[in-house]
């Protein structure tokens, strides 16, 4: 198994695309032209700045060695490396995914797979 990396996508959004086969692009995957995704060390800090109060989302672990498109590491916050996918992520590469919420303050409970 290669890294595992983390998708967050609301939970309306994860229904809505329950019958297809890859994973659903957020509003700003499809601004930007590729899926934004973190590693374990920078899932937290990304569901703190932009999904804090932003209602029921779904945390989703990938299998990078699963991940057929084009996967780059490219420089983002501060300089540090974070995944990108220009292309779309099967959902076979999917490990486990967790319904969660954050709190306006930026409060969380990851789920029980995080530990």
């Amino acid at each position: 198994m290669g890294h595992t990396l983390f998708k967050i996508v609301t939970l309306d959004l994860w229904q809505a695309a329950d019958a297809g086969t890859n994973l659903p692009p957020m509003s700003i995957d499809v601004d930007d032209g590729f899926l934004h995704l973190s590693t374990r060390e920078q899932v937290e800090e990304t569901l703190r700045l932009h999904f804090a109060g932003k209602g029921p989302l779904m945390l989703v672990a990938l299998d990078s060695d699963l991940i057929t498109d084009d996967l780059r590491w490219e420089p983002s916050r501060g300089g540090q490396l974070f995944p990108h996918v220009y292309g779309d992520v099967e959902k076979a590469a999917i490990i486990w995914a967790e319904p969660m919420e954050v709190a306006a303050n930026g409060a969380m409970d990851l789920p029980e797979q995080m530990a």
